[in-house]
Formats: structure tokens, sequence, C-alpha cells
């Protein structure tokens, strides 16, 4: 690879939270939290990318099981506003995500395309924090599977990653990598085979009419203030497993994610723990130019967003400052 092609690399993961600017927290926790946000933004905008990579899940918006891809690559994508998140196109350089998805089938990784991709706050909601919009940087689109059982095992996500950061090394561009979810939290979604007809209908092929998406909006929010009260069935946070992922992505032993059995996974961090998935290909992508150097990693619980949120920033060990 000649110096002319070789790109610029830097690294965003952070939680979303659909409650993130309608639940409070609390003083103290809501300083916390914003202060890392600032942080992040202020990383990103000092990076200034001019193409940002976004690996993230859906939540029965966009990709439901009439058709459920373990992974998709949006060559336009829309995205829809909920939770108080940005709506309308993202910026999709479609020559661009045409040839990344042509580099993710030589690699063997069957990546399914969109040329409608339909996105919600698991993608919009970090554009919206780090850029102010979800169409205010050339993006591409990755989705990354990550609630609708069954999941196929964590090496295959970190493969996928390792194929998009050698695709993107050659661009010649200032690439912002972005891995949206996580970390350990339980959600109030039924699975497919336990639902009820109407719940069953949603998760199949069934789109939420406005008045529904309001109610489930709101349904949300009840569920996260029962949970703040310890009066939720939702599996308790688990801090210690959130500690221990952060730990793995500081020491950049990526690898180490592949003995994690999916099913104990669940069991340990709730059913969307799996959005840490985001994060491992987002590093495992930044991992290709060489070492790298964790410049910040926050962590910090927040039961009224039924959330252990996370961010960490992340540049090449030759890149990186203390």
């Amino acid at each position: 690879m000649t110096a002319e092609t070789t790109a610029e690399l830097a690294l965003c993961c952070m939680s979303h939270a659909p409650l993130l600017w309608t639940a409070d927290p609390g003083e103290s926790v809501r300083r916390r939290v914003d202060d890392a946000l600032r942080e992040a933004r202020e990383f990103v905008t000092t990076f200034d990318p001019d193409l940002v990579v976004v690996f993230g899940p859906d939540h029965y918006q966009g990709f439901r099981y009439e058709l459920m891809p373990p992974f998709c690559v949006g060559t336009a994508a829309r995205a829809i506003g909920d939770y108080g998140t940005s709506a309308g196109d993202l910026d999709v350089p479609q020559a661009l995500a045409d040839d990344l998805i042509a580099r993710l089938l030589e690699a063997d990784l069957d990546v399914a395309m969109s040329e409608k991709m339909v996105v919600d706050h698991g993608i919009s909601q970090p554009l919206d924090i780090l850029f102010g919009g979800c169409s205010a940087k050339p993006v591409i689109p990755v989705f990354i599977n990550s609630v609708a059982e069954p999941l196929g095992p964590l090496r295959r996500v970190r493969r996928l990653g390792e194929a998009v950061g050698e695709w993107v090394g050659g661009l010649g561009r200032r690439v912002l990598l972005v891995g949206s979810g996580g970390l350990s939290h339980d959600v109030p979604v039924p699975r497919l085979r336990e639902a009820s007809p109407e719940a069953a209908a949603h998760l199949v092929d069934r789109r939420r009419t406005p008045a529904e998406q309001t109610a489930r909006e709101e349904a949300v929010r009840q569920a996260g203030q029962a949970f703040a009260r310890g009066e939720s069935p939702l599996m308790p946070l688990n801090p210690d497993l959130d500690h221990e992922f952060l730990r793995l992505f500081t020491e950049g032993d990526l690898t180490r994610f592949d003995d994690y059995d999916v099913g104990w996974l669940g069991e340990q961090g709730g059913s969307s723990v799996h959005e840490v998935r985001s994060w491992i290909a987002a590093h495992a992508a930044l991992a290709t130019a060489g070492p790298y150097r964790t410049l910040s990693s926050f962590h910090q619980p927040v039961p009224e967003w039924i959330i252990g949120f996370g961010i960490t920033t992340a540049l090449p060990s030759e890149r990186g400052t203390t």
C-alpha cells in the first residue's frame, strides 16, 4: 500500500439510549454523561473525517424477521427519527458503498445490500450527537443484527470489522469508525417465539403507525422509570461485564471476544448486550492499521435509561496522544 492510498483512521464507540434526552438520571449522572459526550464530540471535530463508517443495530424498525440478514450495507439510507433523533436521508456515497460490498463478498463475508435501508436511533443517534444530524457527513451505514435471535458467533463480527478496515485503509481518506450500541442492558422487547400474535406481527413485517410509535416510546419511558425504581422484571445492569468489555477494547485483545458464548453473554448482560458487536467490528477495523491507543474510556450505569452507558475514542498508536 502506498502512502498516497493510506487512510487516516479514528474510532468513536458509544452507547445509544432511547431515553437519553427524555428521562432524568439525576444531576451528577447527567453531568458525567454530558461531559463524556462533549469530549467525544470534540475528538471527532478535531479529527474532522471526510467519511464515516457506522456499525449499528436496528430495533425492528428497518429490519424484521420477514428477512433478517446478519450484516447489511446501505447504499442509500433514511432515518425514521424515533426517540427524538433526526429524520431524513443519510448522505451515503453510493459508489463507495458499492465497492465496500464487493470487497466484503470477496472476503467470504455474505453481507446483504440495501438500496432503501431504514435506520433508527441505533445508527442515527450517534450521528446526531457527534455531527448534529444524520446527513452532516458522508456516511456508510453497516447494519449488524444484534437483537433478533438467532445470533451468529462473535468471531464473524470481528472478521467483518477487519474486512471493512482493510477496505478503508486503501481509500486515502480521513475515516471515522463509529460503533453504536450496548453495553449491558435488557430491553422490553418480546422474543419472537414467545410473543403474542400482535407483538409477533411487529417483529415480522408490520410497520408501526405514527400513533403506535408514540405509544411505544411512552411504554419504553415507563419501563425505564420502573427499572430505576427496582420494580422491573428486566435483568439488572452488569457493570463488571461492561468493564471487562472496556478492558479488552483498551488492550486490543479482540480475539478474546471469540471465546464468548452468545447464550451465556445474554444471560450475563441482558437481551441487548449483543449490541457490543458494533464496538467489536469498529475496533477490529481500526486494528487493521496496527496497534491502537485508547484515548478515552467512559462508563456509567444509568438505570433510568436501562443501560450501562459507555464511550471510547481511539487512534492508531503512531497518532495517539496522552
